[in-house]
């Protein structure tokens, strides 16, 4: 990984965890200290991450924090709806193979097993993440479509779009488990629908499965002060 990649991340990681405020400048010289760089890839990353959408140019060219509405955040999760849709219905369509059927049944086992703990832990929690991370990811990985891949990468990249980037936050609240739950029905409902070959139900469930992520950041926002301590990004939407 370049040097130049190296800042990249770690200043989106920092936008992303909440260390800057919506709207506050960020100024070259300082991020360059913060960071231990030099200021020609810290400027490279900022016109990367205006690209993105975490960062915008004011009047005078300076870059400022971007602050979002819960209407862009919650199109953003729409989106990788529509993408991940596309995705589901051309691996049903291309035929799931022995080996794919593998993994997603051992992904989806694991998180039945997790989704037993009840209340859920928070080590359950962060495991239920990975693996809902990991059952999106194949699903994109098998689809063949590079381009698509490209779309849902991108995307990806602002905050809060990311398949486990909404879930519950909390964990131990009884409408937060629930939820999940539900979700996880949906991840089995989609894996049998790739494996008959249904791409159009496939599609249908892949897209309305962001609906859950959509209600989790309108619940967020209602607990604004509660969310912000496991999600300080939270900070970045107004309204």
């Amino acid at each position: 990984m370049s040097l130049q990649d190296t800042v990249l991340i770690q200043l989106r990681d920092l936008i992303l965890s909440g260390q800057f405020e919506p709207g506050q400048r960020l100024a070259e010289q300082q991020l360059a200290e913060r960071l231990g760089a030099s200021r020609t890839p810290v400027r490279a990353a900022l016109v990367t991450l205006e690209q993105e959408g975490l960062v915008e140019a004011n009047e005078t060219g300076k870059y400022l924090v971007r602050q979002f509405t819960a209407q862009e955040v919650i199109d953003a999760i729409a989106v990788r709806g529509h993408l991940e849709g596309m995705a589901a219905r051309l691996v049903a369509e291309h035929g799931v193979s022995r080996q794919l059927q593998g993994q997603l049944q051992t992904v989806l086992d694991e998180g039945d097993r997790l989704l037993a703990d009840n209340p859920l832990t928070i080590e359950s929690y962060a495991a239920y993440s990975v693996m809902n991370d990991r059952f999106h990811a194949l699903i994109l990985d098998a689809c063949g479509n590079r381009a698509l891949q490209r779309a849902v990468a991108l995307n990806d990249k602002l905050p809060f779009a990311p398949a486990s980037a909404m879930l519950p936050m909390q964990g131990t609240l009884a409408m937060d488990r629930d939820w999940m739950l539900y979700a996880h029905r949906q991840h089995h409902m989609l894996f049998d629908a790739l494996r008959r070959g249904e791409s159009a139900r496939a599609q249908s469930l892949a897209m309305e499965h962001t609906e859950v992520a959509q209600m989790n950041m309108r619940m967020a926002l209602e607990r604004r002060a509660e969310s912000e301590q496991v999600l300080p990004a939270i900070r970045l939407v107004v309204g």
